[in-house]
């Protein structure tokens, strides 16, 4: 699947499973919390930094390039954003693969002859090297951006590309779930209802936090390349599902018509679906928990993951800001609230 290597290796684990023939369409319809996170605090993040990061050299272009010129610098480098600056060298956007597919590829502009400015986000939101790495990762999440500039002094070092911190929330979940808390270390015989309470809130399954009213664009590989564009904007999505039938035949990113598509100066409008998606992806399961979730993403290097229920119907296509978001909100819970949730749970034993 279409991806960026992210972080150091972990031990591979077999959570994915290959799609399979499902014979409907389905959407699934747990209980769906929207509450946000509680502000950041270095509780949570530690005094880890964002300079403790893994950073990437940023890729900067001046504002007047042409679309096609900076995709075909990010394919060379195997980047999906580039940073771009003024006459005065100074930060005034950055580009990334989604406004590539649904600014330039959705709209049907001509990418050889639209320059980046005309397309890019303005005055992106960045982070400086001393940044707490919890605030970074909130001002990623709330913001629905997969990139950060850091700047020091008016000027930009290196840009912070979410993926990167997949590693470290692992680790930090891992070690949150391991210790487990001190109230489940106090019940000296908890009962198994006691016991599946707390592996419930420690190891939360996808399917609660996916919302009833999630999304899925689908197209069929016969399709343009631009009208998956069209759908991605359209449902405000970042990946399009490809069916055949019922059966899930591919997946199609921003990523994918980025490097495959417009950095090939190809036509959106002549290029078919099926000739630039990735063909057969992993899926994830609804019951599969969080951390198993980040797993999958880390080690298959994946920024998007198809999912199904049990009968294999496609229900969600969750993405790696979703997963973040998710993961931010379990640490919290398993660092702030320790003692309410203990209290809950003798009261049940």
């Amino acid at each position: 699947m279409s991806g960026e290597e992210v972080g150091s290796a972990l031990p591979r684990r077999n959570y994915m499973k290959r799609n399979q023939n499902s014979s409907t369409l389905k959407k699934y319809s747990p209980s769906h919390s929207d509450s946000k996170p509680p502000s950041p605090q270095s509780s949570v993040g530690g005094e880890r930094t964002v300079k403790n990061l893994r950073l990437s050299k940023a890729l900067t272009i001046p504002e007047g390039t042409t679309v096609f010129e900076g995709c075909r610098m990010m394919a060379a480098r195997r980047v999906d954003a580039v940073l771009l600056t003024d006459s005065n060298a100074l930060l005034s956007g950055i580009l990334t693969d989604k406004d590539v597919a649904t600014r330039v590829s959705a709209d049907e502009l001509r990418p050889d002859q639209t320059v980046v400015s005309s397309v890019m986000t303005r005055n992106p939101i960045f982070v400086t090297s001393d940044t707490l790495a919890i605030e970074a990762l909130h001002k990623m999440v709330q913001a629905k951006f997969r990139h950060l500039p850091v700047v020091e002094n008016g000027e930009v070092v290196a840009l912070l590309d979410i993926t990167k911190c997949l590693y470290d929330a692992i680790l930090r979940l891992e070690k949150a779930a391991g210790q487990g808390s001190p109230w489940s270390s106090a019940l000296s015989a908890p009962s198994p209802f006691i016991e599946t309470l707390i592996d419930r809130m420690l190891k939360p399954a996808l399917w609660t936090f996916i919302s009833e009213n999630t999304k899925v664009a689908i197209v069929s590989a016969s399709e343009p390349v631009q009208v998956a564009a069209k759908k991605m904007r359209e449902f405000r999505v970042n990946s399009v599902i490809i069916l055949s039938g019922s059966r899930i035949q591919g997946i199609l990113t921003p990523r994918d018509i980025l490097m495959r598509v417009v950095a090939k100066n190809l036509s959106p409008e002549l290029t078919l679906v099926e000739k630039v998606m990735t063909a057969n992806p992993e899926c994830a399961t609804l019951d599969i928990t969080i951390l198993e979730v980040l797993h999958i993403m880390h080690d298959g290097r994946f920024l998007h993951l198809p999912v199904t229920d049990r009968d294999g119907n496609i229900v969600a296509c969750v993405d790696v800001l979703q997963i973040t978001h998710a993961a931010i909100l379990m640490i919290y819970v398993m660092v702030w609230f320790p003692n309410f949730f203990g209290i809950v749970i003798l009261s049940f034993n």
